[in-house]
């Protein structure tokens, strides 16, 4: 069975666990501190994926770090998962259940990517034009990429709109290359 699949699998099963103990919220911070902790710390990351550290080692370094900082049942499920020899899908099953979450939340992650930071009102109507499309609640990730030009990228899902001026001289030069090819052949 692929990582991918067992971690939905783990996730789905804290989320009836959180559910449970109404602890929803609060494990849903805690997965996706953890998330972000592993995130910026690789090292951490290759500690719990190393087959050759033992489990004992790892539940201590767990404890050492997020205790006190998330819940006593999100410690306990991490030490589960490291008991079980599951420490390697840790993460993917953290971030599996904040994408679990959302969905059950109707919450939707927006990407925007634009040339220069976005104002407060182009970022109100981001957001709103996400929310009709989608009718649920709206995460936005602004990036900030300069070879645009100009315009945005805005991506929700798979669906991809994008207004930049790069993307828009790239197609004119496609079409530019097209049409000199074209009459070359007459």
């Amino acid at each position: 069975m692929s990582e991918f699949k067992v971690a939905t699998r783990y996730a789905k099963s804290l989320i009836d666990l959180a559910e449970e103990q109404n602890l929803l919220e609060e494990i849903k911070t805690d997965m996706a501190l953890f998330v972000q902790a592993l995130k910026s710390n690789s090292t951490l990351n290759a500690v719990l994926r190393n087959p050759i550290v033992s489990p004992l080692k790892k539940v201590a370094i767990l404890v050492a770090i997020f205790s006190g900082k998330v819940q006593p049942a999100t410690l306990e499920f991490f030490k589960i998962m490291v008991n079980k020899m599951r420490s390697e899908i840790l993460f993917e099953t953290a971030k599996e259940f904040v994408e679990q979450y959302n969905l059950k939340k109707n919450i939707v992650k927006a990407v925007i990517v634009s040339a220069v930071p976005l104002s407060e009102s182009n970022r109100n109507e981001a957001m709103e034009v996400v929310r009709k499309a989608t009718a649920g609640e709206v995460l936005l990730e602004e990036k900030i990429d300069p070879k645009l030009i100009g315009g945005f990228i805005l991506t929700v899902g798979d669906r991809q709109f994008d207004t930049s001026i790069s993307s828009t001289l790239s197609k004119l030069k496609k079409d530019f290359d097209q049409k000199s090819v074209t009459e070359l052949v007459k």
